[in-house]
C-alpha cells in the first residue's frame, strides 16, 4: 500500500482550520448528547457504525434537515437488504433545498462559449414553483415518472426540483446519448412526461438534439408530453406538433408559494441507471430521505462546505455527481453548472471558469487531472486559483502522482480529496475530511456511518492488504429498489449474493493501519494471474510517470489454462519501441510486481471509456475474445474496440505459444 506511515503528507490542516470546521462542531455535539468522548476520527467513526440509529438521527438534527413529522422509529430492523429508516418521517427533498429566498446565488451556469449566467435562490424558488404547478395541471403527481435528456443548464436542476415538490421521480440522461441509449434507460421506467434540451454544445460544435428527441418520443408510449428547453434562454426552438416550449410551460407571471407533497422517507426521488457495460443497465431507485441526509453528511461533514463556497463539478445530467452537486444547494452553497468539453478550447478551460466565478470546492475525474499532467499544464499559472481550497477526483482512482500534481501546480495549500462510491449509493464510501492530512496516492477515510471492510473470499478482515470491498451494516442511501425487479431478485444478486447480509461493491480496496485506503480498481476487471488477485489500478499507477504513455488498459486472457496479461497502451508516437516496452515492463516489475508484468503489450490508437471516464476494462476483454460487446451506447467511444476485436482475431490465430507482440 503506498503511501506508508513514513512518507509525509503533502497536505495537513492547521489547528486554526481542524478547530473551526463542521466536523469537529459535529463530535462536540455527539459528546454532549451521547456522553461519549471521541478523541480521534476513528473514534467517531466506530460508534457512527456501533450505534447506526444515533448517528444518523443525530446528524439529521445537526444538519438541520427538515421533516414535517417526526420518526416513529430511526432504524429496523437491522439488515441488508430490508432495513426501514425513519419509519414514519415525512419530508420534502426540494423543501429542504429552497428554504433560502432572496438574492442569494444558487446556481451559476457556464458553457463553452463563455456565456455566464446567475441565479438567486428566488429566482430558482420561482422558477420551481411554476414548473410544479404546470406538472400538477398536467396529473403529474406522487410517483409518476419524468424523464429528461437535457444539458447541464439550469433548467435541469429546476425540472429535478419541482418534480420533487410534487412527488414525482426524476430520471435524467445526457443529450450526448443517442437515442437509442436513452430509449433503453427511460423507456424501462415509463415516464408522463418528457423534458429535452433542442441543443448542446461540445468541441465547440453545436449538436442539433430534436432528431434524437423525436426517435425517443415515438419509442416510449408512456409519454404524454414533450417539453423542450432551449439552449440559447433568449431563442425560440421549433417545437413539433403537441410538443410544449419551457418558457410557456412555466409561464411569466408571479409564481404562488410551492406546496410541497409531504411524503415518507424513502419516497422515490429519481432513477438513475448503471453504465449498462454488462447488459440492459440497471434501474436503481433512491430515496429522497436517504439521499439527503447522506449528501448532507459529504457536504457539511466530508468536505466542509457551506454557505459561503461556491463548488463546481464537471459532469453531465447522466452522471450521479449531477445529483451530489445538486444537493449542496440544502446548506446554501452556490452550485456550477457547466456544459461542454472540459478540453475546449485547451485543458485550463476549467481552471479558467473556476476563477472566474470564484469556485471554492472543485470537483473532477481522476481521468482530467492525468490528462492535465500528461499535457504539462499549470492551473495556477493561467488563473487566479486563491479561492481553491479542495480538489475533489472521482471516477477511477487518483495516482499518487495526481495528488502530487495538484499540490504542485494548483496549490501545496489545497486539500485533495479523492472520494469513491457510485451511482449504486448515489454517495461514497470512502472519502476526505478537513481535519486529517492528505497523503499522495491515498483516500482519507472511510465515511461516517459506512461499515467498510476488505475482505478476503470468506470474509475475513484483510488490514494491509488487498480485499473486497464490502459494507457490513445498511447505511440510508442504499437503493429503495430496482425498478422492474418486484420479487427483489435482481437487486440481491447485484450485491448480496456473494457475502450475504453484507453489500458487495465490486471494488478492490486496502485499508491501511491508520483508516487511508487505496482502490485497487474494480474487482469484476481484476486480473488473476498464477492465483493471485491484482488490481488493474495497481498496474495503472507506474505507468503514469512515462511521458509517453497517455493511456493504458489491461486484461485477462486466457490461452488454455494459463492466464496472461494484455496490456494496451496509447503512446504519445503512435507506436511502442522495442526499448519502450523493455522500459515499460522493468518500470512494472519494480514499483509493482513480477506478477504485475504483461506478457504482451499493443499500441491502441484510444482505449474505451464509460461516459462517466471509466476504463470499460470488461468491454475490451469481450471484443478481445470476439464476443458481443453488451450495450455499446453505454460507452463514450465505441467505435474503437474495433483495433480489440482486431488484436484478438490476431491472437487466436496465434495460439496459445504465439509470439508476444
Amino acid at each position: 500500500m503506498a503511501p506508508d506511515l513514513t512518507q509525509q503528507p503533502i497536505w495537513r490542516p492547521t489547528p486554526e482550520q481542524v478547530e473551526r470546521s463542521e466536523i469537529t462542531r459535529f463530535r462536540r455535539f455527539a459528546q454532549g448528547r451521547t456522553g461519549q468522548r471521541f478523541a480521534s476520527y476513528g473514534d467517531l467513526h466506530r460508534w457512527s457504525v456501533d450505534d447506526s440509529a444515533a448517528f444518523w438521527e443525530l446528524l439529521a438534527e445537526f444538519a438541520q434537515v427538515d421533516f414535517s413529522r417526526s420518526a416513529d422509529r430511526i432504524k429496523g430492523p437491522d439488515r441488508m437488504p430490508g432495513t426501514r429508516w425513519f419509519d414514519g418521517t415525512l419530508l420534502n427533498y426540494a423543501e429542504n433545498l429552497l428554504r433560502i429566498r432572496g438574492d442569494r446565488t444558487a446556481i451559476i451556469t457556464a458553457t463553452e462559449a463563455g456565456h455566464v449566467r446567475r441565479y438567486s435562490y428566488g429566482e430558482v424558488y420561482s422558477a420551481v414553483a411554476g414548473f410544479a404547478g404546470a406538472l400538477t395541471g398536467m396529473g403529474v403527481g406522487a410517483g409518476d415518472r419524468v424523464g429528461g435528456y437535457v444539458a447541464n443548464g439550469a433548467e435541469a436542476i429546476i425540472a429535478l426540483l419541482g418534480c420533487a415538490a410534487v412527488g414525482a421521480v426524476w430520471s435524467a440522461c445526457s443529450p450526448d446519448f443517442g437515442a437509442a441509449a436513452a430509449v433503453d434507460r427511460l423507456g424501462q421506467i415509463g415516464p408522463k412526461v418528457l423534458l429535452a434540451s433542442d441543443q448542446y454544445e461540445y468541441g465547440g460544435k453545436r449538436i442539433d438534439c430534436l432528431p434524437s428527441v423525436r426517435r425517443i418520443a415515438a419509442s416510449i408510449d408512456t409519454l404524454e408530453r414533450v417539453i423542450v428547453i432551449p439552449y440559447d434562454p433568449e431563442s425560440s426552438p421549433e417545437l413539433d406538433d403537441g410538443w410544449d416550449g419551457w418558457r410557456e410551460v412555466l409561464g411569466d407571471g408571479p409564481a404562488d408559494e410551492i406546496s410541497y407533497a409531504q411524503l415518507p422517507f424513502d419516497h422515490p426521488l429519481y432513477i438513475l441507471f448503471s453504465s449498462g457495460t454488462t447488459g440492459a443497465p440497471k434501474c436503481m431507485v433512491h430515496g429522497a430521505g436517504g439521499t439527503l441526509l447522506q449528501h448532507r453528511k459529504e457536504h457539511l461533514l466530508h468536505t466542509d462546505m457551506g454557505m459561503e463556497d461556491v463548488l463546481f463539478y464537471f459532469t453531465t445530467c447522466g452522471w450521479m455527481m449531477w445529483n451530489w452537486l445538486a444537493s449542496a444547494l440544502a446548506g446554501g452553497t452556490t452550485i456550477v453548472l457547466y456544459d461542454g468539453s472540459p478540453a475546449y478550447p485547451d485543458l485550463t478551460a476549467l481552471w479558467r471558469l473556476a476563477a472566474k466565478v470564484g469556485v471554492t470546492v472543485f470537483g473532477t475525474s481522476a481521468t482530467f487531472v492525468e490528462a492535465c499532467m500528461k499535457a504539462g499544464i499549470s492551473p495556477r499559472s493561467v488563473a487566479d486559483l486563491s479561492l481553491i481550497r479542495t480538489v475533489l477526483s472521482t471516477g477511477s482512482p487518483l495516482s499518487a502522482a495526481g495528488f502530487q500534481w495538484i499540490s504542485d501546480e494548483v496549490g501545496s495549500r489545497v486539500q485533495t480529496s479523492s472520494i469513491s462510491g457510485g451511482t449504486d449509493i448515489v454517495s461514497c464510501f470512502v472519502l476526505g475530511s478537513p481535519n486529517l492530512p492528505v497523503y499522495a496516492g491515498q483516500i482519507q477515510c472511510i465515511g461516517l456511518g459506512m461499515d467498510v471492510a476488505a475482505v478476503d473470499a470468506r470474509g475475513n478482515d484483510l488490514v494491509g492488504e488487498k480485499g473486497e470491498l464490502v459494507c457490513r451494516r445498511p447505511f440510508p442511501s442504499m437503493p429503495v429498489h430496482f425498478w422492474n425487479d418486484p420479487d427483489g431478485s435482481k437487486y440481491h444478486e447485484a450485491y448480496f449474493a456473494e457475502y450475504p447480509g453484507w453489500w458487495r461493491h465490486g471494488d478492490f480496496i486496502e485499508i491501511g493501519e491508520q483508516g487511508g485506503v487505496v482502490i485497487h480498481g474494480r474487482s469484476d476487471a481484476t486480473l488473476n494471474v498464477g492465483g493471485v488477485r491484482i488490481g488493474t489500478a495497481e498496474l495503472y499507477r507506474p505507468l503514469e510517470t512515462l511521458s509517453w504513455v497517455r493511456e493504458c488498459l489491461a486484461v485477462e486472457r486466457l490461452t488454455g489454462t494459463y492466464a496472461e496479461i494484455v496490456l494496451f497502451v496509447v503512446a504519445a508516437s503512435g507506436g511502442v519501441t522495442a526499448d519502450q516496452e523493455a522500459e515499460l515492463r522493468t518500470l512494472i516489475r519494480r514499483e509493482a510486481s513480477p506478477r504485475h508484468v504483461p506478457r504482451r503489450i499493443f499500441a491502441v490508437p484510444d482505449i474505451p471509456r464509460t461516459r462517466n471516464g471509466k476504463k470499460a476494462e470488461l468491454a475490451v476483454k469481450s471484443a478481445l475474445e470476439g464476443k458481443a460487446v453488451p450495450n455499446l451506447q453505454a460507452l463514450a467511444n465505441p467505435e474503437c474496440l474495433d483495433r480489440f476485436a482486431e488484436i484478438g482475431r490476431e491472437l487466436s490465430g496465434e495460439g496459445a505459444t504465439g509470439r508476444p507482440r
